[in-house]
């Protein structure tokens, strides 16, 4: 490059510069207007933290950006860059602006399947009918920023889901075991989720990382539910390692922190037969007003509700659901996603940071995919009312568009009425409009309005409701009435109640508590027992919510818990935020107001936080007076703390909803601002060290435990074995194995409890059938049951005979009286199996474990007749045992055994009703009930 070409390009970043720093002051003077100067800015400003841009103001910067350079930047700008020196780079290598999208041919509509997985009782049942009925249709179609679309197939996502599995189960995944899914929208993780489902573990989907100027409340807030979640694998992607290792120092569970292309092995599908009321999601909720407490959902919460919302909302698999829904969020994993699986809808999906960046791109996406069903929070559909101009939507078509639901966060009225008034150019329907209410203690969904009603607006008496609660209808000629969205009507199955502070249901139009109850509700939050006893009142689970019933209709009133009381009246916070965002000087969104025990009156302090940017005395003293006058008008009483802070001192969730229990418990606190963020990375370094010792100390003390065992094992085993070898009779090994095994437990610190040892009977001799979970089945066996029943009679195992061809377990199990049954040479086993029935005829009791063998996964397996058929030949009576706790000890194909308890009950004898085949099965159907009722595991046996 040449002097002169040097020159150049330094004046063309110097002029690029000039051009983007006065954008920025521009944007942020009309966002803080600033008494006695303009608002400065350097390159390096934080565009948060000095400039005050949150993510709407963001978006807003990018567009002016591009409109003054004539330029396309990168979605990604609008969540990563920093400061302005990252947007100036971003300009600088931008491509020249794309015309607006015209003329967008419109894809056919889908083809009809006719039928649906009615019979599927679990997700991975759902998939596996898909792609047994149609492997090849397009399950989803993956929009990149540019509107291009990338197609997943039924046989693909299953593909895809298989080869995380394998990898999960490769790092030690155990059943059961929570998976945390922290990745953005992308093919990986639709293959993640069932991944983690094939692979018998739960999904706990989190939100990537956020800006690093918020890397502390980020972080803590996932120690928090990983924590909780007893994670044992944290997927994400390569670039947000590094943060994630900062989380893992700090979670004890947390062994493992890796990306899908570290996870994926080709490999064939795992067989652990998942049940329809294990675990299938714990949806963490939002936190606006809490801590986030994690909503466990089983197969069946999440199966029913997709299909009453399916029948409630008439969803045949001609439908096509445009998403740009989070997958974190269950209003996009469960009712977009998972709904479109289900049905074999298309699923049309694009990044929340595409829909941010460029909103109409959603809109085009309806248009050209010919799209029936989509959703949004209300601010998507204000940010397409204020975002999108006029000129990128001409040809636009939205007429296939049936249902917009408007759902989980407060639905405005004046947000509906506007954007059905401007989009019914386009083609919009106005009974397409769907404001609907859920909640993830209800899987997703739980009041829908009936398809094509489009929406309903009460307007009640403002001052009336306020006192008393009452929602009595307003005049036309009341200016100032209170207006809310009807949110339909319950689910098919489901039902709502409305109930006072004495738990006593309320009349019509009479606000109180929302109750709820039905099939899709949550069991409970997991790990929080305090939060359950708040949850659950007889039966129903209170949504946290405040709301009325008018007609049958659902209208939300506010959060429970962010109603103010205060001298006998309730306020509502949104309103007087919204109203205060609007003064000028005050950011727009960043205003929470709540109230604050005054233990004086006895009542509740109204308390407002609002984010400036000017540290002006007289400025904040003018805007104080304007946020009393306001709250004054609205209210008629005044606030009884204005509090003006910097900032990001207003705490939000990651869908940017106001978390007013945090402001509050931040104000009580009376905490400082926030921290440089070289400071949160120290303290967060710091505060991961005590986690990180005490999970090294357990590792640490699990290894010698391990090594203590064996060697006590090494010990006793070869003493045993020699003892027994030179006794001559069986009877007496059986005793010196009884009193080592004892030895072993009693040493080893594992606790042998023994239930139901009267129930053994004492002048007959038995069939004894136990389920078989571990290696320690036997040791447990020998310590539990008595030496001898009888003066003649002792226990003995029947095993399989390839053990006979290894000399130590041959000797020894010969020497304790052992039978050997051959399992896979059916007329070999029959005729091995006459002499376990004329060893019972000799007075011993035999011991089978009808399983035949065991697995790592937990579960009963299916039983072979062999031990029913003896007795039910020989009339004697069948002892069922279950035993618990030694699979969690000693897993199949592990052999580092861990602390634990087992707990063997031996139940009544069974007696057989007769000597043939059927006798047999029912004696075998029996028995397998009750150790199934006792054993504590599922049930692995197929379903017929």
């Amino acid at each position: 490059m040449t002097e002169r070409q040097t020159t150049e390009q330094a004046a063309t970043t110097e002029d690029a510069a000039g051009i983007l720093l006065e954008t920025v002051r521009q944007l942020a003077a009309e966002l803080h207007v600033r008494s006695g100067g303009e608002i400065s800015a350097t390159l390096d400003d934080s565009l948060e933290r000095d400039l005050g841009f949150d993510s709407l103001g963001r978006v807003e910067l990018i567009a002016r950006i591009e409109r003054a350079f004539g330029i396309n930047l990168p979605e990604q700008v609008v969540a990563n860059a920093e400061t302005p020196r990252d947007l100036l780079q971003a300009v600088l290598t931008a491509a020249p602006a794309a015309a607006p999208l015209k003329g967008v041919q419109r894809g056919e509509a889908p083809v009809r399947v006719q039928a649906e997985p009615s019979d599927a009782l679990t997700l991975p049942e759902v998939l596996d009918w898909h792609v047994r009925t149609h492997p090849h249709r397009t399950h989803i179609t993956l929009l990149d920023a540019a509107g291009r679309g990338a197609g997943i197939s039924y046989a693909a996502l299953r593909k895809g889901a298989v080869e995380v599995a394998s990898g999960l189960l490769e790092h030690g995944l155990q059943p059961g075991q929570s998976v945390a899914i922290m990745l953005p929208t992308s093919h990986d993780y639709f293959f993640c989720f069932f991944g983690v489902l094939l692979a018998g573990g739960v999904p706990v989907p989190i939100y990537p990382p956020a800006r690093i100027s918020q890397i502390e409340d980020h972080l803590r807030r996932h120690a928090g539910i990983l924590s909780n979640a007893l994670a044992a694998v944290l997927i994400t992607v390569p670039e947000a390692k590094p943060v994630a290792r900062l989380l893992q120092a700090q979670i004890e569970t947390l062994r493992a922190v890796a990306s899908v292309a570290e996870l994926s092995i080709p490999g064939q599908a795992p067989e652990y037969p998942i049940q329809p009321e294990q675990i299938a999601l714990l949806q963490y909720t939002s936190g606006s007003t809490a801590n986030p407490k994690g909503v466990a959902l089983t197969h069946t919460n999440l199966l029913t509700n997709i299909r009453a919302m399916g029948q409630a909302e008439q969803v045949t698999s001609t439908d096509v659901f445009v998403s740009w829904l989070p997958l974190y969020h269950d209003m996009g994993l469960i009712g977009a996603w998972l709904g479109s699986l289900y049905y074999a809808c298309p699923l049309v999906v694009m990044s929340p940071i595409t829909f941010l960046a460029r909103p109409e791109r959603w809109l085009w996406a309806i248009h050209e995919h010919r799209g029936t069903l989509s959703a949004s929070p209300n601010f998507g559909y204000e940010l397409c009312l204020r975002k999108i101009p006029d000129d990128v939507l001409d040809g636009l078509d939205l007429s296939s568009w049936r249902m917009a639901f408007n759902g989980a966060e407060p639905v405005s009225p004046e947000t509906i009425v506007n954007f059905t008034q401007r989009f019914a150019r386009y083609g919009l329907h106005p009974e397409a409009i769907a404001p609907v209410y859920g909640l993830a203690e209800c899987s997703v969904g739980l009041a829908f309005p009936p398809p094509g009603r489009g929406p309903l607006i009460d307007r009640i008496k403002r001052d009336k409701f306020m006192r008393s609660g009452q929602a009595e209808p307003a005049g036309s000629e009341e200016a100032d009435a209170l207006r809310f969205v009807a949110c339909g009507r319950p689910l098919p199955g489901h039902q709502i109640k409305i109930v006072d502070a004495t738990g006593s249901e309320v009349g019509e139009r009479v606000e109180g508590h929302l109750e709820f109850k039905g099939p899709s509700a949550t069991s409970g939050y997991f790990r929080n027992p305090e939060q359950n006893r708040q949850l659950f009142h007889d039966g129903w689970l209170d949504s946290g919510d405040f709301a009325y019933l008018a007609a049958g209709d659902l209208y939300l009133t506010g959060r429970a818990k962010d109603i103010i009381i205060r001298a006998g009246r309730n306020i509502y916070p949104h309103e007087l935020e919204e109203a205060v965002g609007n003064i000028t000087g005050i950011r727009k969104g960043c205003v929470a107001v709540f109230g604050s025990p005054d233990p004086v009156s006895s009542t509740e302090r109204l308390v407002v936080l609002a984010e400036i940017r000017d540290a002006d005395s007289g400025k904040r003293e003018e805007l104080r007076d304007q946020i009393n006058a306001l709250t004054m008008d609205m209210l008629g009483m005044p606030a009884d703390d204005i509090v003006l802070a910097p900032v990001h001192s207003v705490l939000k969730t990651s869908s940017g909803k106001i978390r007013r229990a945090a402001c509050r418990e931040l104000y009580e606190k009376g905490a400082a601002p926030p921290r440089p963020v070289w400071w949160q990375l120290i303290r967060l370094t710091y505060t991961g060290v005590l986690p990180q010792l005490r999970r090294s100390s357990r590792v640490a003390s699990d290894i010698l435990y391990a090594a203590y065992v064996w060697a006590l094992f090494s010990l006793l085993a070869p003493a045993t074995w020699l003892a027994t070898a030179l006794l001559l009779r069986p009877a007496w090994g059986w005793a010196v194995s009884r009193g080592n095994a004892h030895l072993l437990t009693r040493l080893s610190g594992t606790s042998l409890a023994v239930h139901g040892l009267e129930n053994l009977p004492h002048e007959t001799p038995c069939v004894l059938v136990a389920n078989h979970a571990s290696y320690l089945d036997g040791i447990a066996l020998v310590a539990a049951l008595p030496g001898a029943f009888s003066a003649k009679g002792y226990f003995s195992f029947v095993a399989k005979r390839e053990l006979l061809d290894n000399i130590v377990s041959r000797v020894y199990l010969r020497h304790i009286g052992s039978d050997f049954v051959e399992r896979f040479d059916p007329e070999r086993g029959v005729e091995e199996l006459k002499q376990v029935a004329l060893s019972l005829q000799s007075g011993r009791c035999p011991i089978f474990f009808p399983e035949g063998t065991f697995t790592r996964m937990p579960g009963l397996l299916p039983f072979r007749m062999g031990a029913f058929v003896v007795a039910a030949e020989a009339g004697v009576p069948i002892v069922p045992i279950s035993i618990r706790g030694t699979r969690s000890i000693l897993r199949a194909d592990h052999w580092f055994p861990r602390r634990g308890v087992i707990t063997i009950t031996i139940s009544k004898p069974i007696v057989p009703d007769g000597k043939d085949w059927a006798a047999a099965i029912r004696l075998r159907d029996a028995a397998r009930t009750e150790i199934l009722r006792l054993c504590g595991e599922p049930d692995l046996a197929p379903r017929v």
